[in-house]
């Protein structure tokens, strides 16, 4: 029988900005059935933590209007195992794991976690915790909103709005291996990385519009959702598809009311990708760590009594790639 005990996590109790988290001592969970409890020696912020955070957009509030659904934030994690429950079976002690931890609690801040054994893949060989930890969501994000939603081929003219964070630096890296040329946009300080990542061209978002430029694309991958439907079908090929993975609320549900018809008359398609945490999609990205095919792009790394300020970099745009809090050095 493991002992109890306890650990430090951040945690927070009230919608707001990073000053409403803290660090605090917690009692150390234990695993159900069909869970392991894992050290965690990284942890990546990834922007659904800023949400939460702010309860914003409204759609993070659901079943949780007054308080937070959880205490600890942190979804994406890299760690070893320590202990697992009575029917888990993929995992013993001592295995080195990575995942993301959305779909089953989250609770990556702090020292240990306990997770559902299916959202966790064995780490890539050869790289650290830190590089494990910045992968999971951010990769398969881009993983299926390229492949999946955006039916990614050889030889397309691929664009990724706001690539300069988690999700659009593995896109880059995903869409050139897959044959793509590949235009990214971002902000001046980001574009340097990008290209050092092989993309093909650049577009700094505060000198043009690319909608505005009269060149289309076959796949366009938004991360940031700051154009509108009737600009954005102007950058779109005949038979493209544009794939919107972040943006406001209020923007998501236009661009899904005005998608049915933008695809009948001008047979172009519109969607919003909905995120699915899946295993499967890990091991690709696992296999692609390991064979040195793609790097992790890790711009800032935090002990955990800066997590709340790994989350506010986040927030405000800054960081290229992804943060990591490391609680492990």
């Amino acid at each position: 029988m493991r002992e109890h005990g306890s650990m430090k996590a951040m945690v927070y109790d009230s919608y707001g900005t990073p000053e409403v988290l803290r660090i605090e001592s917690v009692d150390i969970p234990d695993p159900k059935d069909h869970e392991v409890l894992i050290e965690v020696h990284a942890a990546s912020v990834n922007s659904w933590d800023w949400d939460l955070l702010r309860g914003k957009p409204f759609i993070n509030r659901l079943g949780a209007f007054r308080t937070p659904r959880y205490r600890i934030l942190g979804a994406d994690i890299a760690g070893k195992v320590i202990a697992v429950g009575a029917a888990a079976t993929r995992f013993k002690p001592g295995d080195e794991v990575f995942g993301d931890l959305s779909g089953c609690g989250w609770g990556g801040f702090a020292e240990y976690v306990c997770a559902a054994e299916e959202a966790l893949t064995p780490k890539p060989a050869g790289i650290s915790f830190i590089e494990a930890a910045s992968i999971p969501q951010a990769a398969v994000l881009a993983l299926q909103g390229l492949r999946d939603a955006g039916n990614l081929q050889s030889g397309q003219h691929v664009l990724i709005n706001g690539a300069g964070g988690g999700v659009g630096t593995f896109a880059i890296q995903y869409a050139k291996l897959h044959g793509a040329e590949v235009t990214v946009v971002d902000n001046t300080g980001k574009l340097d990385i990008l290209r050092a990542i092989g993309a093909d061209h650049v577009l700094d978002y505060t000198q043009e519009d690319f909608t505005a430029k009269g060149i289309t694309y076959d796949l366009i991958l938004d991360v940031v959702g700051n154009k509108s439907i009737f600009s954005l079908k102007r950058a779109l090929s005949k038979g493209g598809a544009y794939v919107m993975i972040g943006g406001p609320m209020a923007r998501i549900i236009m661009n899904l009311l005005w998608a049915p018809l933008v695809s009948l008359l001008e047979k172009k398609k519109v969607k919003v990708l909905v995120h699915k945490p899946n295993h499967g999609d890990q091991l690709v990205w696992k296999e692609l760590v390991e064979s040195g095919q793609v790097t992790p792009v890790i711009d800032r790394q935090y002990p955990l009594h800066q997590a709340a300020q790994a989350i506010q970099d986040l927030g405000n745009g800054s960081v290229k790639g992804k943060a990591v809090v490391c609680l492990k050095l």
